[in-house]
């Protein structure tokens, strides 16, 4: 079983996918990178689960 994600990270995350897909890949460290780019995270830990969760949505979804 995993962890579950709070509205939080799931609404930054579907928007970040929304508006950057293009740039987003399916490795956790790139995306840190891109997210820390793109959208202002207060904290390491919250933008570390956001990259986790867009990692996992781009390996799952083949249709992004």
């Amino acid at each position: 079983m995993g962890r579950i994600k709070t509205q939080l990270v799931k609404r930054i995350t579907n928007d970040l996918i929304r508006e950057h897909s293009k740039e987003l890949k399916k490795d956790f460290d790139e995306n840190k990178e891109i997210i820390g780019k793109f959208a202002k995270i207060p904290s390491t830990k919250m933008r570390n689960v956001i990259a986790g969760y867009v990692t996992r949505r781009m390996k799952n979804d083949d249709d992004l």
